[in-house]
């Protein structure tokens, strides 16, 4: 692919993510993204055969960004507890901006698409955050900052906190108090009592 065709692929995914969050997976249309991206429907269908396909790459360039962002925010003396207090605030950060981010829609997308396990990127993406938070809690027990007996188990449990707390933003509302006192008590649950 050339470097303009790049370019216009790249734009077209940043534009339909726009659209994705806007009004969801199930009510987007090839023509939506048509009129938001002020191309031609064959120009569209030059880099994508459906919204299926688009959504997959949107989803791709958000999961890339926001690792992105985490990384360039842990500077090289950073302890496991720095590291995951920072990934902790990141979630908290996009809880509690929701209207700006695509949970909706991947929920949708999910529920009417039966995408096998292996091929899930949600599933990929929960596997892999619970790998990076079992390290710096294995990480934290080792450098006698944290104490737990269960390191997987423990990052499963915050990965399945951070994603309820997705669906409770989503369906009745969260609020920063109730975020603090989940985070709070993840945090309680490591840290070792210095008593």
């Amino acid at each position: 692919m050339s470097e303009k065709s790049a370019q216009k692929k790249k734009y077209i995914v940043e534009t339909a993510r726009g659209v994705f969050i806007e009004k969801g997976y199930k009510d987007v249309t090839m023509k939506d993204i048509v009129e938001a991206c002020g191309i031609s429907r064959g120009g569209l269908y030059l880099y994508f055969s459906g919204t299926d396909e688009l959504f997959m790459d949107v989803m791709k360039m958000e999961a890339e960004e926001a690792d992105d962002v985490f990384a360039g925010k842990v500077g090289q003396d950073a302890t496991p507890s720095d590291i995951l207090a920072l990934f902790l605030k990141e979630q908290k950060r996009e809880l509690l901006h929701n209207r700006n981010n695509l949970s909706m829609a991947v929920y949708e997308y999910f529920f009417q698409n039966k995408v096998p396990k292996k091929e899930n990127p949600l599933k990929q993406q929960f596997d892999a955050a619970v790998r990076i938070i079992e390290k710096l809690i294995e990480a934290g027990v080792e450098a006698g900052e944290f104490y737990c007996e269960d390191a997987k188990g423990a990052a499963r449990n915050i990965m399945y906190v951070l994603e309820g707390l997705k669906i409770a933003a989503q369906t009745r509302g969260i609020t920063e108090e109730m975020v603090d006192r989940e985070v709070l008590y993840i945090m309680q649950g490591l840290v070792i009592d210095e008593e």
